[in-house]
């Protein structure tokens, strides 16, 4: 079956609730493009590359904005919905019943299971779809633009694969699937997995026929050790918090948002990624029970860094406070 068809099926049904990439409608423009770059190929005798790429109104006025509202919807959608299920099943017993009452129904295990299910099978069609839509666009271009595009994208964090949420969704249907109390209606999803190469851990998710396989390395490039406590930069990389604290150059107590504004990812450089980073809670739950023998160690040795930071933070605090009130005094 062509992926245009099948990207029809599973989306049947779902445009209500999930925005839908117009991929047969960007087939269709591309398709036109071919078939007037062809005719100008007879005519001129011969193809210049950078033509089309830089100046044909068909592509620069028409695929990639109408790819790019279509990713942004995508993903806007997609983070929200993601967000709201996994608030729901982190939830307390009062929280639950705050939540249900602003309308998140859904507190059944096993519907909060298929419609997580259900959002990662969307982040990776999706996924798919615009990497073909690219890709398609290069060969017939005979460019990189549509390289460049996806870079583009991914500096403006509107691709999918790079949201902390499907890392978060991986790892509650990972938890879910290998939790001692399941539910028999419980759906099982094979598709995703905590692996270990040399002890060191990854996620990997693998459906549609292994179309596109997803594999999130599980390692703090700032410490070299798994993810403690993992948390999400908007880049899309994961480090240890008290790692990230540390190249934010901010104590554990501020916090990420204490950052600057033009504080840098420590691996891709990128600027302005501590504000709006994600604590990766079902992660934290999936690592600590996979790697228990590592988790409390690293566990003590946290503790022993934050109560010295904790007590250094607040004497700071008191120093302050002391002269404020002399400054207050002698005038």
């Amino acid at each position: 079956m062509k992926f245009c068809k099948e990207y029809r099926q599973y989306m049947q049904g779902k445009e209500e609730t999930l925005p839908v990439l117009g991929f047969k409608k960007l087939k269709k423009i591309m398709k036109k493009c071919r078939r007037d770059f062809r005719c100008k190929k007879n005519i001129d005798g011969f193809h210049d590359s950078q033509t089309c790429p830089d100046h044909c109104p068909v592509c620069d006025g028409t695929i990639f904005p109408t790819l790019l509202k279509d990713m942004s919807s995508v993903v806007g959608s997609f983070n929200e919905q993601a967000q709201k299920l996994l608030e729901l099943h982190l939830a307390s017993g009062f929280q639950k019943y705050f939540l249900w009452l602003r309308g998140n129904r859904q507190s059944d295990h096993t519907a909060l299971i298929q419609k997580g299910k259900d959002l990662v099978s969307y982040a990776l069609i999706n996924a798919i779809a615009i990497r073909k839509i690219l890709k398609k666009y290069d060969k017939i271009h005979d460019s990189k633009q549509g390289q460049t595009f996806k870079s583009q994208a991914q500096s403006m964090r509107i691709e999918i694969l790079q949201s902390p949420w499907l890392c978060e969704l991986m790892a509650f249907l990972i938890n879910s699937r290998d939790s001692k109390v399941k539910s028999e209606n419980a759906p099982a999803f094979e598709g995703c997995n905590l692996i270990f190469n040399d002890g060191k851990p990854s996620l990997t998710c693998e459906i549609f026929e292994s179309i596109i396989k997803l594999d999130i390395d599980l390692t703090c490039s700032i410490c070299l050790e798994t993810v403690f406590d993992p948390v999400s930069l908007t880049c899309g990389h994961i480090f240890c918090y008290m790692c990230a604290c540390s190249a934010a150059s901010v104590t554990i107590i501020d916090g990420l948002k204490a950052a600057e504004a033009k504080g840098k990812c420590p691996l891709c450089r990128e600027v302005g990624v501590f504000d709006g980073a994600v604590h990766l809670d079902e992660l934290n739950i999936l690592l600590s029970q996979s790697c228990h023998e590592y988790w409390e160690q690293r566990h003590q040795r946290e503790r022993v860094e934050r109560i010295q930071q904790a007590k250094q933070y607040w004497e700071n605090q008191c120093l302050a406070f002391s002269a404020r009130n002399q400054a207050t005094s002698s005038s």
